[in-house]
């Protein structure tokens, strides 16, 4: 299950990096060509899309090194540490430099030239990044099984893949801006429709990049397993002989990986080497049917 969620992600990443340094290159070219303000924040939010990439997957890696002596639980955290940067990256490479452009062309407007270009380059943009946002979805898909979309979305503790699936949103947000406010600045011949599109584009990526942040922000705080590992262990307990009361389960999800701790109440009268292989059971049949179950502790108790 981790090796999958892994590779699910890895290949969401590989197919928005191709794509956007891709579009990148090409909106560089038809910025320099145009004068474009809006294909000039595009090309840069391109740019900052691509470096978010590696970071991201930099992130995915790193989350794979094994537990050491300072860092017993593993390293599972320093995924949300980097998407979080992405976040910040997008907010201030994307959002408000597009901004900053876009007011820049508002005050001292500028000829546009070769409007056509730009218009060719951003459709075969739109298509090239609808085929990443496409290919993210599958990986998605694969992740989430028979879970609908929105409780996948609300729930998941992936933050890659929450990453990519916003900068991919807001790339086509972006681009289907920045294609029709060209399109209304070569109809009208008025060069402050770019500058508006620069702008709007801006304040879509300061949107998206605030909502990434705020749900890096809660797992990086220290969030719980997602509900369905929850339920999953909520019911492993219950069935378990020997547990007369189950006093408190605590899950913090570090990564890809998922810590538990349960504080259980024995049945009376059980003598000592019996419930201790009673917990042994216990903590062998949760790693077993609890995916990514890393760290499990069940501690024995008469009360809370």
């Amino acid at each position: 299950m981790a090796a999958s969620s892994h590779n699910s992600t890895a290949r969401a990443i590989l197919y928005a990096f191709i794509a956007n340094l891709g579009i990148a290159l090409a909106k560089s070219w038809a910025a320099w060509l145009t004068g474009s303000g809006s294909m000039l924040a595009e090309a840069i939010h391109s740019y900052a899309d691509t470096g978010n990439q590696v970071l991201l997957y930099l992130g995915l890696t790193q989350a794979q090194r094994p537990p050491d002596v300072e860092h017993p639980l593993g390293y599972g955290k320093l995924s949300y540490f980097w998407s979080f940067v992405v976040a910040l990256m997008l907010f201030s490479l994307g959002g408000v430099f597009s901004i900053y452009e876009g007011m820049h062309k508002l005050s001292e407007p500028e000829g546009l030239s070769h409007l056509w270009i730009a218009i060719a380059v951003l459709a075969a943009a739109i298509v090239l990044e609808t085929g990443s946002l496409l290919g993210c979805l599958r990986e998605i898909k694969i992740i989430r099984g028979a879970r609908p979309f929105r409780a996948w979305l609300r729930h998941t503790r992936n933050a890659e893949l929450v990453v990519v699936l916003g900068e991919d949103i807001g790339a086509l947000v972006g681009l289907v801006l920045a294609l029709g406010f060209l399109s209304l600045a070569a109809i009208t011949g008025n060069p402050v429709y770019d500058a508006m599109g620069s702008i709007c584009i801006g304040v879509v990526l300061l949107v998206i990049s605030v909502f990434i942040a705020m749900r890096v922000r809660a797992l990086l705080l220290g969030r719980s397993a997602d509900p369905e590992t929850v339920a999953i262990i909520d019911a492993i307990l219950a069935e378990q002989p020997g547990i007369d009361k189950v006093f408190k389960v605590i899950t913090i999800q570090f990564g890809s990986d998922t810590m538990l701790a349960v504080k259980v109440k024995i049945t009376p009268g059980t003598v000592i080497e019996t419930a201790v292989a009673q917990i042994n059971a216990l903590e062998h049949t949760l790693k077993e049917r609890v995916p990514n179950l890393t760290w499990c502790f069940v501690e024995p108790d008469v009360e809370d």
